[in-house]
């Protein structure tokens, strides 16, 4: 802003105005106070203006603009309506800023409670078996009724093919069920309780028919095998199919595989405590399959369930399980919560050490189907925190405090690789980076959750760093301005402006890798070679696949909506569960109650997850 300068005609009654070229500040002048003369009354005058003759001028000359003010009042008028103008953003950008959470965060939360149903519904698209008559998703019907000759009808498929792999069935099953046994008040407040409970038991139904004690651990997964129409090679809707279906056999070395079905099963007899029948099946299931695959005998071999191709040849392709410690400990720590048996904890602190040793370096610190590390420490320092147990397991829990307050550490630091977009990427050589991102922000804000509950503002993770409770709760739900909100991420708030959720927002996939959603339901039966112009077709699927997360972008935030490109556009079950996961951690409770045991305004029921523990002292 330049010097102004002001002379008047007193003829034409024309006021000039001035201004010195390359001014850094206003300067006065050697007639008027501030070098202005607009005598309107809007600027004092100088006492004494001869007092700043002596002043030099610091510029060699002076550019007239031209400027012409034809009326006084209207520009005294313009310069009071400029500065209310201003005054009023001033006023309104404070109280913004000073407006309570609660409010500022009103519409994402009812988001939150849309896409929570959403999610949940995709589960009811995923059912094998006969389905109730109440099933939400429309271009459904009955099928896989000869899966097992008869034995093994229910269950999920798992994506969007037709095979249901037990592995990730089970793990589904685990994490929807830790969800409610935390959160289930949430759950009740959204009215989908009932919803997820059905879920969780469509699964545990099912997992129950894969053990048979008397002869082998059970069944792995109904799959493919090499004929030309099968699972893998047939486009076709689940209700059409009529090719074989084989089912994989499994015995006791499986170890992962019983490992993880015997948290299911454990972590369920937890959510459905209130049927007793059903609880204790669940629980005597869980403990008689893990004898069988703990047992100390010479000989024994445990293993993963893909190093044997009878059991897992097919499942290798989709799922190939890296190791096996994590799972049983996995599955001895949710059956010590399922009992209170203290051998259960016992097998689980003893080993979990070596299972770190186990753990994959591109898997450290994800959780997700393949790995249980990250969430088994979560769980015993939940034990430290909240139960105190003592010796001999005090050192091993606060090991796994470090180990989650380090992994804290490392969701927050500025060298865990992020796109530009702001997506945390946990796995940059993979592909479907929003399954780990879920699981990461559920993690993070449960985490979070038993921090606040024990009044600690903060925690460390090594000598010189920390982390704030306010900062690991803003990385899973509104991360700061580094990055964006992973679950915002997921819904829309991203580079390519694009909801990952099918059904949520104004732009989603719509072109999802989904057998059943790309069909038409038009009461027709489709065969494989006409399934194949489905597959192929550009056309939008003809079904919506709601609440349906994609495998979502690459690196660089870019997504491609193409049904042949499943890296971009495959859901699964186990991608979901993480995202049903972090949509109740992060949803604010509706209203805190005083009536749930152990209840705090974060809607997390801190002590009912110990119930079937009976310290004696």
């Amino acid at each position: 802003m330049g010097t102004l300068r002001t002379t008047e005609d007193p003829e034409n009654n024309i006021l000039y105005v001035h201004s010195i070229s390359h001014a850094g500040r206003l300067l006065p002048s050697s007639s008027r106070w501030n070098s202005i003369e607009l005598d309107y009354n809007l600027f004092p005058k100088s006492r004494d203006l001869s007092s700043y003759a002596s002043l030099p001028s610091r510029f060699s000359k002076s550019v007239d603009f031209k400027l012409t003010v034809m009326n006084k009042n209207h520009f005294k008028r313009f310069i009071y309506a400029t500065f209310t103008l201003v005054l009023l953003i001033v006023i309104l950008c404070i109280l913004l800023y000073f407006m309570p959470n609660k409010q500022r965060h009103h519409g994402a939360s009812k988001d939150l409670t849309l896409a929570l149903k959403y999610a949940l519904i995709f589960f009811d698209a995923q059912k094998s078996g006969v389905l109730p008559k109440d099933n939400m998703v429309k271009f459904r019907g009955d099928s896989g009724l000869e899966d097992g000759n008869t034995s093994l009808v229910g269950g999920f498929y798992d994506s969007g093919n037709n095979i249901k792999f037990t592995f990730p069935t089970a793990y589904t099953v685990t994490l929807l069920s830790w969800s409610v046994i935390e959160y289930h008040q949430k759950y009740e407040d959204l009215g989908e309780l009932d919803h997820i409970k059905d879920i969780i038991k469509w699964g545990s139904d099912y997992l129950l028919k894969l053990f048979i004690p008397s002869s082998q651990t059970g069944t792995g997964s109904t799959s493919n095998n090499t004929m030309i129409e099968d699972d893998a090679n047939c486009w076709q809707r689940p209700e059409d199919m009529r090719y074989k279906r084989p089912v994989s056999v499994c015995d006791e070395t499986a170890s992962d595989l019983a490992g993880e079905i015997i948290a299911a099963l454990s972590a369920a007899s937890i959510v459905f405590k209130e049927d007793e029948k059903y609880s204790t099946n669940l629980t005597e299931t869980a403990m008689e399959l893990f004898d069988i695959v703990t047992k100390e005998e010479s000989g024994f071999v445990q293993g993963t369930y893909t190093m044997k191709d009878l059991c897992g040849e097919q499942a290798r392709k989709f799922y190939n399980s890296t190791g096996y410690k994590d799972e049983l400990v996995w599955g001895g720590t949710w059956l010590f919560f399922a009992t209170g048996n203290m051998s259960y904890l016992t097998y689980a602190t003893k080993h979990f050490d070596l299972a770190l040793e186990e753990e994959a370096s591109v898997d450290k610190g994800i959780f997700y189907w393949n790995n249980k590390l990250a969430a088994i420490a979560v769980l015993l320092t939940r034990l430290r925190f909240f139960l105190d147990l003592g010796y001999p397991y005090e050192q091993s829990f606060i090991s796994s405090t470090n180990n989650v307050d380090l992994l804290m550490c490392s969701y927050l630091s500025r060298t865990t690789y992020k796109t530009q977009g702001g997506l945390i990427f946990l796995k940059p050589d993979h592909y479907a980076p929003l399954e780990y991102a879920a699981t990461t922000s559920f993690l993070s804000k449960l985490y979070s959750d038993y921090l606040d509950l024990l009044h600690r503002s903060s925690s460390r993770c090594g000598d010189d760093n920390s982390f704030s409770v306010e900062s690991l709760r803003n990385f899973s739900m509104s991360q700061a301005s580094v990055t964006l909100n992973i679950v915002n991420y997921i819904l829309g708030d991203n580079p390519m402006e694009m909801s990952y959720v099918v059904g949520f927002g104004n732009i989603y996939p719509k072109h999802v890798h989904h057998r059943g959603a790309s069909i038409p339901w038009d009461n027709q039966w489709h065969s494989c070679a006409e399934g194949s112009t489905w597959l192929n077709s550009e056309k939008p699927n003809p079904n919506e696949l709601l609440g349906a997360m994609v495998g979502g972008p690459d690196q660089n935030d870019m997504f491609l909506d193409e049904r042949n490109k499943p890296w971009f556009t495959e859901p699964t079950i186990s991608r979901n569960a993480g995202l049903v996961a972090a949509l109740v951690a992060l949803h604010d409770p509706s209203h805190p109650s005083s009536r749930m045991n152990g209840a705090s305004l974060l809607g997390i029921d801190n002590v009912g997850i110990f119930n079937n523990i009976h310290l004696t002292t």
